[in-house]
């Protein structure tokens, strides 16, 4: 029942038919055309699961059959999707439902014998509260919203928590990411389409060209059964002994719960769960270093990027892309064709923040994603170290001068609520403001982030370093919107905000702006700045 190779189950938004359903060989060919516009069904932290899966199942189908150029027809794409489940005439692995337990069903891994069925105790009822477990509370993602959920809702749904999971307790999370307290990040470039800029379509479309490039079906990574590719396929109790070992195929899709789909006849489809004590894939000890074609690879820690607060911050993107401390994930490298032909591109960044909590499980962060576009000098100079190398120092050095501007502002606001107090309060309060020094110098970092790869690559873009030294200069400093201007007025506004009595607040206000405009003055600051006397307003 509810076939995704044969059935219209999939809703996607078009250039020229509207709002259409199809099925998954459809929404290739479609893809293929560029004609998708949206997938309405698809929650925003769900992208990455469903982006992945259709790189890697189209590039797996590709490469298995022999095949180097992605088609455009969609009885083509049915006949490569359906060489990888030779075993099953039936389509069983395509279809959401399937009653007997001891056959596959879409992400839904057959048992060993039917009494398995008796572990299946977890009702869920809707798709929110098959997917991640974070969507199961309201968090910035709202739960509950599925109760007259159409299909699609709970093919997203499962794909997602398959794929994307991490560790909670009797469940054991995916093998590709740094911990099961952790995520699955995705890094990549895309191609940039004018006023649309980012097109599902071509974005899938370059990641199975530049998969095929990298992976080809002869060399280091040869092809492999097809049952290993969709571990679906493979029966799974989750016993201690079932646990695979990881084979190096950098196209495999996992699977990290127990869970099937049924159908009722009144109130639709629903799903029951199974605990699943051991992993699927024996890969803890790689921390991530799976070969995901998405994920770089912190050189230090030796494991796949783990996020914390924050997101994907000018920082994290800097480190990421200029290779400084992370290498760089395989679908980051510009393909044969975009290095002979560079062009603007766009750097996509997505994933669900997530770490591991004191009392076990883990606790999340929201969905973040970001979207970069890339000059032609930025884009042409992946894949040669100097180029990366000058573009890293550039943004380190930027870096290092936002942070003597934010001790700056930190110190001058500390300042102001301290002053006039007795020496040996000035710790207790600096401790007790410390949540609003933060807030104040968080606000700093989300002005600089707003801009902060546009002015990086206006700086880059320069090949006069006299006229890099003037553009580094006026971003930091221009009487308007430079980084210690807009210091300077988020300095102010604390001041008006934050309590002070009446009778030191002038005072206070004046020392806490001479510690801010002599800590940037000074040696440790930015001095380069004031050297032609150059005085604020």
């Amino acid at each position: 029942m509810h076939n995704i190779l044969t059935d219209q189950l999939i809703r996607m938004d078009t250039r020229g038919r509207g709002r259409i359903s199809a099925p998954l060989p459809d929404v290739y060919a479609a893809l293929m055309e560029d004609e998708v516009d949206a997938f309405p069904a698809l929650r925003p932290h769900q992208r990455h699961a469903w982006h992945a899966f259709l790189v890697q199942l189209g590039a797996m189908a590709l490469r298995r059959a022999g095949a180097s150029e992605p088609p455009a027809d969609s009885k083509a794409w049915a006949a490569l999707i359906r060489g990888l489940t030779p075993d099953y005439p039936d389509d069983e692995p395509w279809h959401l439902i399937v009653d007997d337990i001891t056959k596959p069903a879409f992400m839904q891994p057959p048992a060993s014998s039917p009494d398995k069925r008796a572990d299946y105790k977890t009702l869920l009822e809707s798709p929110d509260k098959l997917d991640m477990l974070v969507t199961s509370r309201n968090h910035d993602l709202k739960s509950a919203v599925a109760s007259s959920a159409e299909t699609d809702d709970w093919l997203f749904a499962l794909l997602t928590v398959q794929t994307m999971d991490g560790y909670f307790v009797h469940y054991r999370g995916i093998s590709r990411m740094s911990s099961g307290g952790s995520s699955r990040y995705a890094f990549s470039l895309a191609p940039s389409r004018g006023r649309d800029a980012y097109r599902l379509g071509i974005h899938v479309r370059r990641d199975i060209d530049a998969l095929l490039e990298r992976f080809p079906s002869s060399g280091t990574y040869p092809m492999t059964d097809s049952g290993y590719g969709l571990l679906w396929i493979m029966k799974w109790d989750a016993a201690k002994d079932q646990s695979l070992p990881l084979r190096p195929d950098p196209f495999y899709i996992e699977v990290c719960r127990r869970i099937r789909l049924y159908n009722d006849p009144t109130d639709g489809l629903y799903a029951q769960r199974a605990i699943s004590d051991f992993a699927r894939l024996e890969a803890k000890s790689l921390n991530g270093r799976t070969d995901d074609p998405w994920a770089p690879i912190d050189r230090k820690k030796e494991a796949a990027l783990a996020l914390r607060r924050g997101g994907f911050t000018y920082q994290v993107i800097s480190d990421c892309l200029t290779g400084s401390k992370f290498t760089e994930s395989p679908l980051l490298s510009l393909t044969d064709t975009e290095r002979r032909c560079p062009d603007t591109m766009l750097l996509i960044a997505r994933g669900v923040v997530r770490y591991p909590k004191v009392s076990g499980g883990s606790e999340t962060n929201g969905y973040h994603e970001r979207i970069i576009p890339l000059r032609r000098k930025v884009v042409q100079i992946f894949g040669r170290n100097k180029s990366v190398q000058d573009l890293g120092e550039i943004a380190e050095d930027r870096i290092r001068d936002i942070s003597k501007v934010q001790d700056a502002l930190r110190s001058a606001i500390c300042k102001f609520v301290t002053d006039g107090k007795p020496d040996d309060q000035h710790k207790k309060l600096a401790r007790y403001w410390k949540d609003n020094l933060d807030y104040w110098e968080n606000k700093l970092d989300e002005i600089v982030d707003a801009s902060f790869f546009d002015d990086l690559q206006d700086e880059f873009e320069e090949d006069d370093a006299t006229e890099r030294r003037r553009i580094r200069e006026n971003w930091l400093m221009n009487d308007k919107d430079g980084v210690v201007d807009h210091a300077r007025s988020i300095l102010h506004r604390a001041q008006d905000s934050l309590p002070c009595p009446a009778i030191q607040r002038y005072r206070a206000r004046v020392r806490s702006n001479g510690v801010f405009e002599g800590r940037i003055r000074s040696n440790d600051g930015l001095p380069f700045l004031f050297q032609n006397n150059r005085e604020e307003d």
